[in-house]
């Protein structure tokens, strides 16, 4: 299994044959499926007009036999009323009726009790077997006639018709023996005046009946069958259903209502047909009703029966089409290889090359077709794969000088920046960390403090831009802040020396936003002011954390002369500091979304009980978790100042 998996994964003729063989299956399949149904509903509508006839054939034949049956209970009842004097007149009558209809398997006419004076029982009768006729008078203590359903049917009804079957016993020494199943049509006898004084009964074999109209059905498998108005089976190739079962039978057994359905419509004398599971097999029945009579005729057509010859027609034809396409798939491949088998060469000759062989000259194919302008397309590639190789080397060597400049520039920036572990170690009554996070390899970003006597000196800031331009102006401005800062100036002072210094000669309108404060450690009073910077976060004991309020005062470098405003806090001893650029708050995770100043302050209002330290590490954690990964798109700086009580 594996080889031949190989076999198509390494074999371009062997895929692109198989896609082609696909294809076409796909395409036959469609086309095969849509010519298959139609074809199987013209079957079964051919099917159904096939079963009608016959179904219309076999009612027209059964119908003529029962019409024969009841011409001669008609030409029977005219000779008995002109004979009632005569009853043994009556005797040859039932005999000459036999006579003359062989399938007509007995003949009796039977009178009510002393009707003939003195005579309590008297029915004339002759029976059929084998072609012997046989007479007698039957009526008898042991044979009380009066009370069998031939007779007490037309007494009751009043009307000529047709009994439910019933079998024919014969007597002999107290013993019985059932001969035959039959039914009878039954016709009363009235007097003048309407009285009812004896009924004419002919009994139609069944086993007869069945014979002559099961010759008739459309399919070999199929087959005809007859139900009373009860639903009893007169007529059935199975003959465990005879006469003991209806077609309720099953239903009762295992619930169908399918085909319980189809008994009451048959019961009701419907017409029609009918999709249904017979003895478990998928069948169709055909069914119509008999005319005077309660029955109802059905022919039985198994489904196998009818699609059995289309269904093999349909295997068939898959059969041709699976070795239609193995035959298909193994031309394609043989002729796809052939066509192909250049670009193989060409495929195991350019290995040299990306084997680093790059001087080696693939051979050129002379052909019109797309291999031959492969060919040549491969030669040109090989030509500039050369000189460009050769300019990247040249590229790679420029990029990795820049690339350690770049790196020593790194370490000079945040050589620049204080170092945290520990700030002042000789003082408790300052808590004091910082982090910086570039996103290249230098930022613009900067951060300071430093004591100068009592008095601690902080700024944070943030250039316009990134690179090596935004890290220039960085630290220029980290050394003017000091410049000043040891001069003992207020923050806003410093604030406007920063700014004209930037301010002078600065074509390219690179800026600083800053907050530069100073906080007396003896007082505890902080001085500060803001330039066009982020407001810092004040996190105070007996109340939330909150927003600095800051002056409006202009960014730093783009306007010589501007007078920055200071403000003032009396003391902030027992509070804490939190200073941030926007690298921070504008932090984006993959889906854009910014870390924002409200989570910002669900972090500081989280770990208001943390250090300095404890504080930047848990936003650190707070925004890796935001960005997930993320590109950082800016510098990110935070200062922690938190001034104890001692």
């Amino acid at each position: 299994m594996k080889r031949f998996l190989d076999f198509f994964r390494h074999s371009f003729s062997a895929r692109l044959s198989l896609w082609v063989a696909v294809f076409a299956t796909i395409i036959f399949l469609c086309s095969q499926l849509f010519a298959s149904s139609i074809a199987r509903k013209s079957v079964r509508e051919e099917a159904i007009a096939g079963a009608t006839r016959v179904l219309e054939n076999t009612e027209l034949r059964l119908t003529r036999i029962l019409d024969d049956v009841e011409t001669v209970a008609d030409n029977i009842e005219w000779l008995v009323y002109r004979h009632l004097d005569s009853p043994d007149t009556l005797l040859e009558y039932t005999r000459v009726a036999l006579q003359g209809n062989q399938n007509l398997l007995g003949c009796s006419i039977s009178f009510e009790p002393y009707f003939f004076e003195g005579v309590e029982y008297f029915s004339a009768y002759s029976s059929n077997t084998d072609g012997v006729v046989t007479t007698e008078q039957e009526g008898s203590e042991d044979y009380q006639y009066f009370y069998l359903d031939w007779y007490l049917l037309p007494k009751i009804l009043n009307q000529p018709c047709w009994t439910e079957p019933y079998a024919d016993w014969d007597y002999d020494d107290d013993e019985s023996l059932q001969t035959d199943m039959m039914v009878s049509y039954c016709k009363p006898l009235t007097s003048a005046d309407g009285t009812f004084i004896g009924a004419i009964s002919l009994d139609l074999s069944l086993k007869w009946l069945s014979e002559n109209i099961s010759r008739l059905k459309p399919y070999a498998d199929s087959y005809c069958t007859l139900i009373s108005r009860g639903g009893t089976y007169m007529v059935h190739p199975n003959p465990d259903k005879l006469f003991y079962k209806t077609v309720f039978t099953n239903s009762l057994l295992e619930p169908d209502q399918v085909m319980t359905d189809l008994g009451h419509s048959m019961q009701d004398w419907n017409e029609g047909f009918q999709e249904v599971m017979v003895d478990g097999v998928d069948s169709f029945v055909f069914y119509k009703p008999l005319k005077n009579t309660g029955w109802s005729l059905a022919i039985v057509c198994p489904e196998k029966s009818i699609f059995g010859a289309f269904d093999r027609l349909r295997r068939i034809v898959l059969a041709l089409l699976i070795l239609g396409m193995l035959l298909m798939f193994a031309t394609c491949t043989r002729v796809i290889g052939r066509m192909v088998k250049p670009l193989s060469a060409l495929t195991t000759e350019a290995g040299r090359i990306a084997a680093g062989d790059f001087e080696y000259r693939l051979p050129l194919e002379d052909r019109p077709d797309e291999i031959g302008a492969l060919s040549r397309s491969f030669d040109n590639m090989q030509t500039s794969l050369v000189s460009y190789i050769e300019e990247l080397k040249i590229t790679t060597a420029n990029r990795e000088r820049i690339q350690g400049d770049l790196r020593v520039a790194h370490n000079i920036q945040m050589a620049m920046v204080p170092n945290v572990f520990p700030p002042f170690p000789d003082r408790n009554d300052l808590d004091i960390y910082a982090s910086m996070t570039p996103a290249r390899e230098v930022g613009g970003d900067l951060y300071d403090y430093f004591l100068n006597g009592d008095k601690l000196y902080f700024c944070i800031g943030d250039v316009s831009g990134k690179g090596i331009p935004a890290s220039i102006v960085m630290a220029i401005t980290r050394v003017i802040f000091r410049v000043y800062a040891k001069q003992d100036m207020s923050p806003a002072e410093i604030a406007c020396h920063i700014n004209d210094n930037l301010s002078e000669d600065n074509e390219t309108m690179m800026f600083v936003t800053a907050f530069i404060g100073m906080i007396d450690l003896s007082t505890g009073s902080l001085d500060y002011c803001n330039c066009g910077h982020n407001r810092p976060v004040i996190v105070r004991a007996s109340a939330a954390p909150a927003y600095f309020d800051c002056e409006a005062n202009t960014v730093i470098g783009v306007c010589p002369g501007w007078q920055y405003k200071g403000q003032h806090v009396p003391d902030v001893r027992g509070r804490m500091l939190f200073l941030y650029t926007d690298g921070l708050s504008e932090a984006e995770n993959n889906s854009h979304e910014l870390f924002g100043e409200d989570r910002l302050l669900e972090v500081v209002t989280r770990n208001r009980g943390e250090g300095a330290k404890g504080m930047v590490k848990s936003m650190m954690e707070a925004v890796s978790a935001h960005v997930a990964g993320a590109e950082a798109s800016d510098d990110m700086t935070m200062l922690c100042i938190k001034l104890r009580r001692v």
